[in-house]
């Protein structure tokens, strides 16, 4: 299994976040290399490639699994096993402790089988922060005078709480208004119907729990509340209050970055402080308004902006770049299973295409610089619409897998429905860099 280091990298990137260790299996030969390498499995000297992953597997599980977990290990590294636990679903979780350094560490074991039926991701997962997370909340929650007053998805205090703080800053400001000061920061996750309605609900309440531990972290000395499906308010107290303008460009900053990488939640968020003659809710109206305008300017951070001129492109891609693109283009088909598969390297807007869509279709080369502008003269023009407006929420942000269905013409002239996924692979600052696809015919 010979691969360009270069390919895997990428394709590293792209995963670093999720897992802290990947391997991809040859099922065959049985050949695997590790995609991304955390810090967890160091101590234990696991080696990152090898022949007989199925045998090393289990050979290296004494180094690392919990004795009491270490029979079952051992069990799903049978090749019969995760075979035929792939045979059924594709994929296959568990979870079970490893112990390194005297130390229980709890992970998610994934299986995946890849589109092409000949390889394998096997992927682990430290979720040891979120089980003792769960685990404090479920602790928390038992008593149920806390349980009328957390939300039961994220753990902060709900809307119930939030209703009783407010009419206690409401009695602060009847009794004593020239003294008392606070402030209150207004927060939206952006798009969640559109993540529940494309990922599924699970994707979104992921979402909402990391959109409360982002808040929760920023404003680490204020009283956070969920509100709403997708609603968050801060009460701004103490040194939160006095740091309110860093704190709300921090919130604004990252939400930007989460956009333009695709690697968190963006909140919008708005600001208000109590006044002279304000009430509680006049400063609760003010930051919403606030809220509203930072919504809309999240909404305009379109990624492609970075890319308007790139028709204008006008420096050849260089030899290096070339080779980045056809190894990360030859990683990607080997797991993309059937279909035709397109991947631009964004920042010279030249993309290589797969040959028999090149004929297919009457393409005039499996590489084109701005592709786009001819893949859509073959596009039906009554599906343009439904194409700008998917290329345009991948490029935007607002969804990280986009499948939508159009016509395209083929070289013979007929039309044939294609069912397409893109996809924006970016580097390690955040930066788009290179979007594909894969288009399958129906």
């Amino acid at each position: 299994m010979d691969m360009d280091h270069n390919a895997l990298d990428q394709i590293a990137l792209t995963l670093t976040k999720h897992f802290d260790s990947l391997y991809y299996v040859d099922i065959e030969t049985g050949n695997y290399t590790e995609f991304t390498s955390g810090q967890m499995l160091l101590p234990a000297e696991i080696p990152q490639n090898g022949t007989d992953f199925f045998t090393d597997a289990q050979q290296n599980a004494s180094k690392c699994v919990h004795p009491d977990d270490l029979d079952m290990v051992i069990g799903l590294h049978d090749k019969a096993v995760m075979l035929e636990h792939l045979s059924q679903n594709h994929f296959f979780s568990v979870v079970y402790r490893l112990l390194i350094n005297g130390e229980i560490i709890r992970v998610r074991h994934f299986e995946l089988l890849c589109d092409d039926k000949k390889h394998i991701l096997c992927c682990l997962e430290n979720i040891e922060d979120e089980v003792r997370e769960r685990e404090e909340r479920e602790r928390n929650l038992r008593s149920a005078q806390l349980m009328a007053r957390l939300d039961s998805l994220t753990g902060i205090r709900n809307k119930a709480a939030f209703t009783e703080y407010a009419e206690r800053i409401k009695a602060k400001i009847t009794s004593d208004p020239q003294h008392f000061r606070f402030g209150i920061v207004m927060c939206d996750l952006n798009d969640l119907k559109l993540l529940n309605d494309t990922r599924g609900h699970r994707f979104g309440d992921e979402a909402l729990m990391r959109t409360s531990r982002m808040i929760c972290e920023i404003y680490d000395h204020s009283p956070v509340f969920r509100i709403g499906g997708d609603e968050f308010v801060v009460i701004l107290d103490g040194r939160d209050y006095n740091d309110r303008d860093t704190l709300l460009k921090k919130l604004r900053e990252e939400s930007a970055a989460n956009k333009r990488s695709r690697s968190g939640p963006v909140v919008a968020g708005g600001m208000a402080v109590f006044e002279d003659g304000d009430t509680f809710d006049t400063v609760l109206k003010r930051a919403d308004q606030e809220m509203y305008v930072n919504k809309n300017e999240l909404k305009a951070l379109f990624v492609k902006d970075y890319f308007m001129d790139m028709e204008k492109i006008e420096t050849p891609i260089t030899a290096e770049r070339k080779r980045l693109l056809d190894g990360l283009f030859g990683a990607l088909y080997t797991t993309a299973g059937g279909g035709y598969l397109f991947l631009n390297d964004m920042r010279y807007d030249l993309s290589r295409w797969s040959l028999p869509l090149v004929d297919d279709f009457g393409m005039t080369s499996e590489y084109m610089y701005h592709a786009d502008r001819y893949w859509q003269e073959h596009i039906h023009p009554e599906d343009m619409k439904v194409y700008r407006e998917a290329v345009d929420a991948v490029l935007c942000g607002n969804a990280e897998l986009r499948a939508i269905r159009y016509r395209a013409r083929r070289a013979d002239g007929t039309y044939v429905v294609c069912s397409t996924r893109g996809f924006v692979m970016s580097d390690k600052d955040g930066n788009p860099e290179y979007f594909g696809g894969i288009i399958i015919p129906e």
